[in-house]
């Protein structure tokens, strides 16, 4: 099967001006389709759409938010295992997997249909007589939508869900790496009752397509995920208009594995982390930071369990790692691969590209010993497949070397000892802290993001998200009767 699929843009489904192939990482046989690809004016009439349509929308009742969110994240949780199908056919994550992201994906919608209904302001009284002080939230108007491919279905719904929960436009670019599951995504919130132009899908470069977004004074808030140059550029680009923006960047996460855990769940976990979706999540644990005691125990396990995961085809019910995304992407996966062997550490296992039935970027899930934390391997963000294990003494040596990165995403520790736990907690330099759980892994319904190179801006998911989805008016009520 293969799809023609367009750009939606002003309500109409719409050819680009050019066209993309993609094909199926598993399979490079396999296309899945062409694709459209926007260019600058195309943009520019879905810009000036969503700026008519928003002042509509944001007029709109919340029972109306509520009933469109509603019916875009049911659908989505009952179409969880064709699209996550799709997923898989051309991101490459296994199909259970796939399938798991799209249902995740639906509760976000509906988590934040609910949050429509319970918007609510606050009221006091002034401190000069006779005068009433109303406070509430409004939409912050057009916001624009860089998604990565990694969660192609989840990442861009924990932002479009909430915008349009707090009564905005949004302008939405994926990745092109994964057109097929935006477009998914996209026909459902399309077939809404909605008005024209409030939502659109705007397929194209980021040289064109995120570059022209960034730089447009009619784009009221900027959200994105991505590297942390792309979002450098794009805050650069954006902050001449002063528009709001929300950045989730790179990261570098350390999962400290004490003496005193539990050793064969502390392997579970890290292999969890930092295998989990091909080692391609913000959140996988590329730094296992491990007490000398334990060190060697742990590393044969963890070999063990690396070696014994199943790398294959994504729509093979047996794979638990799928294909990396692209040949780019297995191609800088593998220069990490000489790039550490350089840099002195030594490679225990896996790190190369495998064979298997149908041409695709498999590669055997690498794990490296005799690291430091001052080598690029620990200081750059990989997204592969790829950990490394750094051996240090004590609690505090593991803590600053879990603290000394340029980010903050996530942060993991595994221990019995309840203080050491409460310690890590309330010292490591995070966003986000697990206690013996996976580095990945994270709830919709409470506050997301990191510190450093790793995030900029409000937080994302949960009530958190009204701090970039809206702005804040105080308004001053003198009722004209004398105090």
């Amino acid at each position: 099967m293969t799809l023609e699929t367009r750009n939606f843009i002003a309500g109409l489904w719409q050819e680009g001006a050019t066209t993309v192939v993609n094909r199926n990482p598993s399979d490079l046989s396999d296309r899945i389709g062409h694709f459209a690809q926007a260019d600058a004016a195309q943009l520019e009439v879905a810009v000036q759409a969503a700026r008519h349509a928003q002042a509509d929308w944001g007029a709109t009742g919340p029972q109306k938010r509520h009933d469109v969110l509603m019916a875009i994240g049911t659908e989505m949780m009952t179409r969880a295992e064709e699209i996550g199908r799709l997923i898989a056919r051309e991101e490459g994550k296994p199909a259970a997997e796939g399938k798991g992201e799209v249902y995740r994906a639906g509760q976000f919608f509906t988590y934040f249909a609910a949050e429509a209904l319970r918007q609510l302001g606050q009221t006091a009284d002034s401190v000069r007589p006779g005068i009433e002080i109303d406070v509430r939230r409004e939409p912050v108007g057009v916001v624009a939508i860089i998604s990565p491919w990694n969660f192609p279905v989840a990442t861009p719904a924990w932002k479009i869900a909430p915008a349009l929960a707090f009564g905005n436009a949004v302008i939405w670019k994926p990745a092109n790496q994964t057109p097929a599951s935006a477009v998914a995504l996209a026909q459902i919130i399309a077939n809404q009752d909605l008005p024209k132009g409030l939502f659109n899908l705007v397929m194209g470069a980021g040289r064109t397509v995120g570059q022209a977004l960034a730089q447009s004074a009619d784009v009221d808030a900027i959200s994105f995920t991505g590297s942390v140059p792309v979002g450098r550029g794009i805050a650069a680009s954006a902050i001449p208009n002063m528009t709001k923006l929300q950045l989730e960047m790179g990261s570098k996460n350390p999962m400290v594995i004490l003496e005193d855990c539990d050793l064969d769940l502390a392997v579970v976990h890290a292999t969890n982390a930092a295998f989990g979706g091909t080692g391609q999540k913000c959140t996988a644990a590329s730094r296992l930071i491990v007490h000398e005691r334990i060190h060697d125990a742990f590393v044969d396990k963890l070999m063990v369990a690396a070696q014994a995961l199943q790398v294959g085809h994504a729509l093979d019910k047996d794979t638990q790692i799928g294909p990396v995304v692209s040949a780019e992407q297995l191609s800088a996966n593998l220069d990490y691969i000489e790039c550490g062997k350089q840099e002195g550490a030594e490679l225990l296992c896996g790190g190369t590209a495998l064979d298997r039935a149908t041409e695709g970027y498999f590669m055997a899930p690498a794990v490296f010993g005799a690291t430091q934390n001052t080598m690029r391997i620990n200081r750059e963000e990989m997204f592969a497949p790829i950990t490394c294990v750094i051996k240090v003494g004590d609690y505090d040596q593991a803590l600053h070397i879990a603290n000394d990165t340029d980010f903050g995403l996530t942060a993991g520790i595994m221990t019995r000892d309840l203080a050491r736990a409460t310690h890590f907690r309330r010292n490591a330099r995070a966003g986000c802290v697990m206690v013996n759980l996976p580095t990945a892994g994270t709830d919709y319904h409470v506050p997301f993001g990191g510190r450093g190179a790793s995030s900029y801006g409000p937080r994302e998911q949960g009530r958190f998200a009204e701090e970039f989805y809206t702005t804040v008016k105080t308004s001053y009520i003198h009722s004209g009767v004398p105090a």
